[in-house]
């Protein structure tokens, strides 16, 4: 069984982060989201992982590698075009050949294991006509996404992409498990109305011509990180999730706080500040005169002066200093902030190299 994970959007809605970053290498957590998906698919055996990559496909490679620090290998496929998702498997299909896959959208983030979900359609497939799986959430908002319809036997009859009238909560998640059956579906469809090959439209194919198509619901929670509020909202699920653990080559003064669970990386140094967990701290930080958390990442190389933060992700080399309250707010790499007064309050999405100066 072989990955394939989508690396290839704009990223649009994450503006003006990612004008200068791919949206899959955001962190969370301060490890970019692109990662989470490939360890999963590599904790379930998977060695074999195909990335698609659009116009930050030299960022994406330069960040990833060859995939053997996860003992993995990793084969780019360039995507010249946001042609849409069942136009991925097109191109794959070299790579692919006729061995099943799991479909992963790279800036997705699952609280359940992907490997649980790989493994479910491993053992599934064995002794059935099983061809195809989707992952399904219940959602309150199902116009938002593309529905399906299920009958008593589980299995998925009809998938229809944002409709109006919603005839069912059930949204699709962007994790899909296929054969090589797919490959003649994908290849039988026409663009849709917005000029894309729909993987919708491919799977109804397969519905279409009696092959068995099924599902698993999702349980915990999923969340697409591609706005600013839900990649700060992934940010705190992901962190409370982590343990304690301070570099020894770290240091926290006498006057200094740590409270909660709190991650600290190699030579950073905390000094006269109060960091209230969950939080992580990359390597070299400096937090002087703070308070930091609950629910903050802070990047490699940070400085922070005088100022509080809270409920934020701060990219590497960021500068505060004397910056009042930031709150829900995602700065992009070495960007500065300072100039406000110790009680006031900022929200702030900040592309990198920004500088905002409060008078």
């Amino acid at each position: 069984m072989k990955g394939l994970i989508l690396s290839g959007g704009a990223g649009t809605r994450l503006r003006p982060i990612t004008h200068t970053n791919a949206k899959q290498l955001v962190p969370i957590a301060n490890k970019p989201i692109l990662f989470y998906g490939i360890e999963g698919l590599a904790k379930s055996g998977i060695t074999e992982i195909g990335i698609i990559i659009g116009e930050t496909g030299d960022e994406v490679r330069e960040a990833v590698g060859d995939g053997s620090r996860w003992g993995v290998k990793v084969t780019y496929i360039p995507q010249h075009e946001p042609l849409g998702l069942a136009h991925c498997v097109r191109i794959a299909r070299d790579f692919l050949a006729e061995d099943d896959f799991v479909m992963y959208l790279g800036d997705n983030m699952l609280q359940q294991s992907l490997s649980q979900l790989v493994e479910n359609f491993r053992a599934d497939r064995i002794n059935s006509s099983l061809k195809c799986r989707i992952l399904l959430k219940r959602v309150s908002d199902p116009s938002a996404f593309g529905v399906a319809i299920v009958n008593e036997q589980g299995q998925v009859v009809e998938l229809i992409e944002k409709p109006e009238e919603p005839p069912s909560d059930l949204a699709l998640v962007g994790v899909y498990f296929f054969s090589s059956s797919i490959h003649q579906a994908v290849a039988s469809i026409e663009p849709s109305v917005r000029g894309e090959y729909e993987i919708t439209d491919a799977i109804q194919g397969l519905i279409e011509q009696g092959i068995e198509v099924d599902f698993e619901e999702l349980q915990g929670w999923w969340i697409d990180t591609g706005k600013k509020d839900p990649l700060l909202e992934c940010n705190r699920l992901v962190l409370a999730t982590i343990v304690k653990k301070i570099h020894a080559s770290s240091s926290v003064d006498s006057t200094s706080q740590l409270r909660g669970k709190i991650q600290i990386g190699e030579n950073s140094t905390v000094s006269d500040s109060v960091i209230e967990g969950p939080v992580v701290l990359g390597d070299n930080v400096i937090v002087k005169g703070c308070k930091i958390g609950p629910n903050v990442s802070i990047g490699d190389h940070c400085s922070l002066v005088s100022s509080a933060i809270d409920n934020s992700v701060l990219l590497k080399g960021c500068v505060v200093v004397q910056a009042g309250c930031l709150s829900s707010s995602l700065l992009g790499r070495s960007s500065k902030v300072s100039g406000t007064s110790a009680n006031s309050t900022s929200s702030l999405m900040l592309g990198d190299d920004s500088i905002v100066e409060f008078r």
